[in-house]
């Protein structure tokens, strides 16, 4: 009996694919996904420091508030909008539109910008009102 799988090509993977945006957007998609687990986690905490009291609530505050703090809370931040850009780029291609090699290549040029941007758009909005 002979080895079949033999003289069969190799399923392709990422090292034989050349990245290109859509490819690298659908990726950062799945870690934006992940990520939003663990910052989900992070909101959970701050709702349960709010819950056993004001100290511990007050240090857990303090955490989020020191550089390292906020910028997990901007990741989270900019991971939500990439995310959420992602996810309304899927909803116009389930209805059939959207395909087009050029429109869905500037698109996923635009997402990374436009995530970003509006990241810090609330951020600065968030400064101001507070």
């Amino acid at each position: 009996m002979t080895n079949v799988t033999k003289s069969r090509p190799l399923s392709p993977h990422l090292q034989i694919y050349k990245p290109i945006p859509t490819m690298v957007m659908s990726i950062m998609h799945r870690i934006t996904g992940g990520a939003l687990y663990v910052g989900t986690v992070l909101v959970a905490w701050w709702l349960i420091a709010a819950a056993m009291g004001e100290s511990y609530f007050d240090w857990v505050s303090w955490f989020f508030g020191t550089w390292i703090g906020r910028l997990v809370l901007f990741g989270y931040t900019w991971a939500l909008f990439h995310h959420m850009l992602g996810g309304i780029r899927h909803l116009v291609w389930d209805t059939g539109r959207g395909y087009e090699k050029h429109f869905s290549t500037k698109v996923a040029k635009a997402m990374p910008v436009a995530s970003v941007a509006l990241a810090v758009l609330t951020w600065i909005i968030g400064y101001l009102v507070r």
